[in-house]
């Protein structure tokens, strides 16, 4: 019999405590029922278009619902919508271009000399411009000079179109 002091959900366990039969309370607090659930899932996926399923799973557990991601996305698989945001950012090609103008690449490297000597050159080239410049070049490149020439080499993008450095 019902009664206020006992819920709905006792006697759920087996005898043993180990496990737990499919009752009023194994979807969770507040008895919320598998198909509560499942519309909550469809609700915020229709409402938030840009979250994914991890996205949506957190916050059912912020609500203190219990549901597994992977359940989350055979939800939304299930009704025809896609587990992840549809992206509608550039494509990486395009997003190099739009950034190439700040796009340093740096590089050390040696160059022999004649007479058997051997010179380290530390470059930068410039992906906008195209334009390689060297930094530095030193036959010892243990001392302090490549370690201080970057630091030493600020540029800002005015610097980069006047050809002067500061």
């Amino acid at each position: 019999m019902w009664s206020p002091r006992t819920p709905s959900c006792a006697g759920t366990a087996t005898s043993s405590g180990a496990a737990r039969r499919r009752g009023p309370c194994a979807a969770g607090p507040a008895g919320r029922s598998r198909p509560n659930i499942r519309a909550l899932v469809l609700r915020l996926a229709r409402e938030n278009p840009e979250w994914g399923y991890r996205r949506i799973h957190g916050e059912l557990a912020g609500l203190g619902a219990k549901i597994a991601a992977p359940a989350v996305w055979e939800i939304l698989k299930a009704n025809g919508t896609g587990p992840a945001p549809r992206r509608t950012g550039p494509a990486w090609s395009q997003f190099l271009r739009s950034q190439a103008d700040a796009i340093l690449a740096c590089d050390f490297f040696t160059v022999d000399l004649p007479g058997g000597t051997r010179a380290h050159v530390l470059a930068v080239i410039e992906h906008a411009a195209r334009r390689i410049r060297i930094l530095g070049v030193t036959l010892h490149p243990t001392g302090s000079g490549p370690r201080s020439r970057p630091a030493a080499c600020s540029w800002t993008s005015a610097d980069r179109q006047t050809g002067g450095s500061s």
